[in-house]
């Protein structure tokens, strides 16, 4: 198909932002191949996908790697602590120390399935320096043989 100009229709794919990719669990160089096999939020079955099924980009870049993620998820589990501690404090003004065992810990295991997810996310997006987007990457004709 032809436009006005007599050159092929190359239509652009729609490409989400960097947030919205990673909201929605997304690969970080292409940003339309999912990181997990399930739904992101599932409470058991949590699988994340060796290749990205669009680009074929590895996300466990070397051996270990996902190590890191565990202290972006200790970080997280911090502040869900805090804030359910903080939130229980003035909800309930008590100074009974099981009080706040069950407000921090019940939370944390709840939100589990968030940071084990969101913790990996994150350090593919924001901190890992040789992982940008590549936009040819988006493209629907893009495939790459062999893992990169």
């Amino acid at each position: 198909m032809e436009n006005q100009t007599g050159n092929l229709n190359t239509a652009q794919p729609y490409v989400h932002s960097a947030f919205k990719a990673a909201l929605h669990g997304k690969c970080p160089k292409c940003r339309t191949g999912n990181m997990f096999a399930a739904n992101p939020l599932r409470f058991f079955g949590q699988k994340m996908n060796e290749h990205c099924p669009h680009c074929n980009f590895q996300f466990e870049i070397e051996p270990g790697y996902f190590y890191v993620a565990m202290f972006v998820s200790y970080a997280m589990n911090v502040a869900i602590m805090v804030t359910f501690a903080m939130a229980t404090y003035l909800l309930t003004h008590s100074w009974d120390p099981w009080v706040y065992l069950a407000a921090t810990l019940v939370p944390a295991f709840l939100f589990w399935p968030f940071t084990f997810q969101y913790s990996r996310i994150i350090l593919l997006f924001w901190l890992t320096p040789g992982v940008h987007f590549e936009p040819e990457r988006a493209r629907p004709d893009y495939h790459q043989a062999g893992p990169n």
